[in-house]
């Protein structure tokens, strides 16, 4: 890992303590299953970030882990109160469907200018937002990503076929709608 990647990892693991203990804080205004969901999703999510931005890839395993993680709270909540339960079902799956979606659709569109990890790790970011942050989530990260990748290109740190891992700044708008949200 470069010292820059480094100092990366160092800030992202200190904003994701600040909002942990944000969290908690605001426990209160929060149901326990969404304290859990934005957990877990703020934790994989990280751990995605870190290695998209050490190997620009995102393991399929961490994909699953994320979908089986999301399995695992979502039973209990459809069996212990089916009507929440189902509509958090219904949400979710349709921040699967856009989260996924979309990123499919600029995969297929752009031949692969976008990974199939992104697609991927959005899909599964989207069961854990539902469709009402999920859209958000996508709009900041994808703004913040244009803005640096521009100001990289104008400060010829990169060129303009060169790709920036994509995560760091869905993590960046996931964050940022979880928590404004």
């Amino acid at each position: 890992m470069k010292i820059g990647e480094q100092k990366i990892t160092i800030y992202c693991a200190g904003f994701v303590i600040i909002m942990f203990v944000w969290l908690v804080v605001c426990a209160g205004e929060l149901s326990a299953l969404s304290i859990l969901r934005f957990s877990l999703l703020i934790m994989l999510s990280y751990i995605a970030m870190a290695f998209d931005i050490n190997t620009k890839r995102i393991p399929n395993e961490l994909v699953l882990l994320m979908i089986a993680g999301w399995l695992i709270l979502i039973v209990p909540a459809i069996i212990f109160d089916t009507r929440n339960g189902i509509r958090l079902l219904t949400d979710s799956i349709y921040g699967l469907i856009v989260g996924g979606g979309l990123f499919l659709l600029v995969y297929l569109i752009s031949r692969k200018g976008l990974g199939g990890g992104d697609v991927k790790f959005m899909a599964a970011a989207g069961l854990y937002l539902g469709i009402s942050k999920t859209i958000p989530a996508i709009f900041y990260g994808t703004i913040l990503a244009a803005i640096v990748g521009f100001v990289l290109i104008l400060l010829k740190k990169i060129g303009r076929k060169d790709s920036i891992p994509l995560v760091p700044f869905l993590f960046i708008g996931i964050m940022i709608t979880v928590f404004t949200g």
